[in-house]
């Protein structure tokens, strides 16, 4: 078809010349370059909303075509093993997974982290930084991650896919809502506030930073009230950081850890570190945006099968290590194999006020400690709280094991110096050694504020020794534990 023809078409569409079957189809017969065809699916035209006259074409001459995104409204449940849910219209698609009793990952199982009746462990609330009062909200515990377009942020960021989890008797139960197409996602968003006002405990991995500030804008944008709001909200990862930051060495293989040597806090990696569980064939994060639009433009959900799965596995681990987290807690000090490990549950414990578990769980790291750090962090944590609770003897014990540790990190050597030197000159009111330790803290010194204050302290002692005479004390001043 010449150009002329084209226009005269176009102001004369009832006589518009049949289409050049070579800009139909290239040479060969194919039809590459037309939209697809779906001759397989059942019903006709004039029965099924879905199907529509290809171009050149009628229903009675062709076979029904479908565009891409309405390939996607007939194939995306049946190739995720889910179904569609419809309101007012719009139509998303849900994939329901059980994960029974004796399901495992690495070497925790189901059964393992079961939590009590109500559906929270007895001490969530301290994972919380509460003490050991109950969780306020009564309900269960709703695990949350998100798969989403992009990590920006902002009003044009969507989340794609929405999995939701929770332990429904003797299994852990996962729902995962897709968003098929932007305008159902109002009714998607619907589903996530019903299970979330039947929740009490909200727990994301990294959800204060990313996950909940985008499902609220996604809400607001729709004039919806934030469904998580009024909801406590647990974000393991830092709790992850407190517990299990230093985990992944040498150490923690030692006592059946199984993990790599790292130092990331990714939940894969704390998976692999505190579960024992590798994932094989997992996909890559940055490769999730790409594949839902891929499945956009073409209605392929096939790709879309190993997002569904990398969903799941995150929330899957997101659970355990609560639970692992929750159970610690419960067990008390004994129950830790690490000593990093029993330093975080410390930190942990008195973050909700529960010093006496937290100065117990520091000397058990001090005695578990084979790194040089992970005991001078717990002998400084000890003599901290006890300071805080008036034992001053006990905190200078610990205090003096710092300055006695081979290899013992500067600051923290510095920090004991500093505090020995305040104990001696205020409270002993041996001012001979009091200036020793002030001595050695300004050697460690760096800051300059610190180095002053340092300066300051040791002028005022040498003040304190030109008009009082003090008995030298003959105990030496740096021994070893």
């Amino acid at each position: 078809m010449n150009l002329g023809d084209r226009l005269r078409s176009v102001v004369r569409p009832g006589r518009s010349a049949p289409p050049d079957p070579s800009e139909l189809a290239p040479p060969g017969g194919s039809a590459s370059r037309n939209p697809p065809y779906v001759p397989d699916l059942p019903g006709s035209a004039s029965r099924n909303p879905l199907y529509g006259t290809h171009p050149g074409g009628s229903a009675a001459q062709d076979p029904p075509y479908v565009s891409p995104e309405q390939v996607s409204h007939s194939c995306a449940a049946e190739v995720l093993g889910g179904e569609w849910r419809e309101s007012r219209g719009h139509r998303y698609v849900a994939v329901e997974r059980r994960y029974p009793v004796g399901h495992r990952l690495g070497r925790v199982s189901v059964a393992d982290c079961l939590p009590a009746e109500d559906g929270a462990w007895p001490r969530l609330s301290l994972l919380l930084g509460r003490s050991t009062a109950p969780v306020p909200n009564p309900g269960r515990t709703l695990f949350v991650d998100l798969e989403t377009t992009g990590l920006a942020g902002g009003a044009g960021t969507r989340a794609f896919l929405v999995g939701l989890g929770w332990f429904d008797g003797a299994s852990f139960r996962v729902r995962q809502l897709l968003l098929t197409g932007y305008v159902a996602e109002r009714v998607l968003l619907e589903e996530v506030a019903d299970l979330a006002a039947r929740s009490g405990t909200l727990v994301t991995y990294n959800g204060k930073t990313f996950d909940v500030p985008l499902i609220e804008t996604r809400f607001l944008f729709h004039r919806m009230p934030p469904p998580f709001s009024d909801v406590p909200h647990l974000d393991m990862l830092h709790q992850a950081r407190r517990l299990w930051r230093p985990s992944a060495t040498s150490e923690s293989r030692e006592h059946g850890y199984g993990g790599t040597q790292t130092t990331t806090c990714r939940l894969s990696a704390m998976e692999e570190s505190v579960l024992g569980h590798v994932r094989e064939n997992d996909v890559a994060g940055f490769e999730v945006p790409s594949r839902y639009f891929h499945y956009v433009r073409t209605g392929d959900a096939r790709p879309l099968e190993a997002v569904f799965e990398h969903n799941r596995l995150d929330l899957l681990a997101l659970a355990m290590l609560t639970a692992t987290a929750a159970t610690l807690l419960e067990e008390g000090p004994a129950a830790s194999r690490t000593a990093s490990e029993a330093l975080g549950l410390g930190r942990v414990y008195e973050r909700g006020g529960l010093t006496e578990e937290a100065r117990a769980c520091y000397a058990r790291a001090a005695a578990l400690g084979e790194s040089c750090v992970v005991q001078g962090e717990a002998l400084r944590a000890y003599g901290v709280s006890c300071r805080r609770a008036g034992q001053f003897d006990a905190a200078a014990e610990a205090w003096q094991r710092i300055l006695a540790l081979p290899g013992c990190p500067a600051h923290i050597t510095k920090d004991a110096a500093e505090a020995l030197a305040v104990h001696h000159e205020h409270r002993l009111r041996n001012f001979h050694a009091a200036r020793e330790f002030a001595v050695h803290s300004l050697e460690l010194t760096v800051s300059t504020t610190r180095r002053e204050a340092a300066r300051h302290r040791v002028a005022r002692l040498d003040r304190k020794l030109g008009t009082r005479v003090v008995e030298p004390d003959p105990a030496p001043l740096f021994h070893s534990a």
